[in-house]
């Protein structure tokens, strides 16, 4: 079906950096080979369901400011209408993936019998717009935070109705994920934490979390799902403190509870800010460990101090992110999705297609940035170089001997080590040269 929301707005062309045209791209040329692989195949961009077409343009002070042809989402009609027009967006935009929660593709029905059927159904009309030509699922999700049922938190909530009601909605959103051919499977906890520890069991918590985890995974293998599952680290908002609050904190919970190796991070750059790190931070830290699995691509604004989930436009920043990605090895069932929205005041559609089209260029740069200092190779040289000491035999001996031992050589050598120079400066100019 044909809509008229895009009227007038033509597919997406790759003009080149002098094209003044603002629905035209000027560094993302999907067939540019970046590393070896095609650009497009690098970084995987997925559209977000929720905040390009479910999300009205409210805000915690006033209602929505967007009128669409799908409000209000009420119905199915409309949540078809809905998909509708978010595949017209994809083949304007030419993107390969996309991502959805449950509750942005249809209105919530109040029990779960009803979910149920209305999520099959208009996944089913999903998958019938979907061909060897069309936009694929990234991955999908369920939506655990927004209805007050979920108030107290899912797979952590002291009821335990909640939590079978949790378990069977993901395992709703698994069928429906592994039945359109979704290439991950992710788990938010967006009130998995705490508002007051005066009402709060923090190891039950936790456990249950951790079992319910595991059930997920179980869950993986029984339905021959072959994707990646992943959670996303937040450390706050709604909660006061939410129990997957950075990289380093999922990966300890993962460890607890046996799952390192079957679940990886889908790391999101608004999340990192607001846990007080960097987005290449997270993103190191995570291939470090072999748990990178995807991001969301996004910014915060940094005189607020909340999750705005405004559209990448800093270059420099996006291009250590790519690096630590390329690094690595680069994506495999991965991609860049935008958790991105427009702002409240931007309420026309032509806002939404240019929103997309500026991000997708930041990122082509940052990724062509990304590639020109791996092939420089200036940083891992200068790595390399820092910490080349520990090759040597007497260092990697040291390692493997005791305190006793190590004093010991500290006096027959007479040992008074001089600082070295770190070099930051040197380095930040270095990657300024190419961004």
């Amino acid at each position: 079906m044909t809509t008229e929301f895009f009227n007038g707005i033509s597919p997406v062309e790759y003009k080149g950096a002098e094209s003044s045209d603002p629905l035209s791209y000027r560094y993302y040329n999907p067939d540019e080979i970046v590393l070896g692989k095609r650009m497009e195949e690098q970084l995987r961009f997925a559209v977000a369901w929720w905040h390009s077409f479910a999300w009205e343009g409210g805000d915690p002070f006033g209602g929505s400011t967007f009128v669409r042809p799908w409000h209000p989402q009420d119905n199915m009609e409309r949540a078809r209408l809905k998909a509708d027009i978010a595949f017209e967006m994809f083949d304007i935009l030419g993107v390969p993936f996309f991502c959805w929660h449950d509750a942005d593709l249809r209105p919530d029905q109040g029990n779960f019998k009803e979910n149920l059927s209305t999520l099959n159904e208009i996944t089913d009309y999903i998958g019938s717009k979907m061909n060897s030509d069309s936009p694929k699922l990234l991955w999908g999700t369920a939506n655990m935070f927004s209805h007050r049922r979920w108030m107290a938190g899912a797979s952590t909530n002291p009821d335990p109705d909640v939590f079978a009601f949790a378990a069977a909605t993901v395992k709703s959103c698994m069928d429906a994920t592994h039945k359109l051919g979704g290439q991950n499977y992710v788990l938010w906890g967006g009130r998995e934490g705490y508002e007051t520890l005066l009402n709060t069991n923090l190891s039950k918590e936790l456990d249950n979390m951790g079992r319910f985890l595991s059930m997920v995974v179980d869950y993986k293998y029984k339905i021959g799902f072959t994707g990646t599952i992943l959670v996303e680290p937040k450390p706050q908002e709604p909660s006061k403190h939410q129990y997957d609050f950075d990289v380093a904190t999922c990966i300890g919970f993962l460890r607890k509870y046996g799952l390192e190796k079957e679940v990886k991070l889908n790391i999101e750059q608004g999340h990192a800010i607001l846990a007080g790190h960097s987005f290449e931070h997270e993103i190191a830290l995570a291939a470090s460990e072999g748990m990178l699995g995807s991001i969301d691509m996004n910014r915060n604004d940094y005189q607020s101090g909340w999750d705005t989930d405004q559209f990448p436009n800093n270059v420099p920043e996006v291009a250590l992110a790519y690096y630590h990605v390329l690094r690595s090895g680069g994506f495999s069932t991965g991609g860049t999705n935008f958790d991105a929205k427009l702002r409240r005041q931007s309420i026309d559609a032509v806002d939404l297609i240019a929103a997309h089209v500026g991000a997708m260029d930041i990122c082509a740069r940052g990724l062509k940035a990304a590639e020109a200092m791996i092939n420089d190779g200036g940083l891992e040289a200068k790595l390399q170089e820092r910490y080349q000491d520990w090759s040597k035999p007497e260092a990697l001996k040291m390692l493997g001997s005791s305190l006793e031992d190590i004093t010991q050589l500290v006096l027959e050598k007479n040992i008074n080590p001089e600082p070295r120079s770190g070099n930051q400066e040197i380095l930040e100019n270095y990657v300024n040269r190419f961004v």
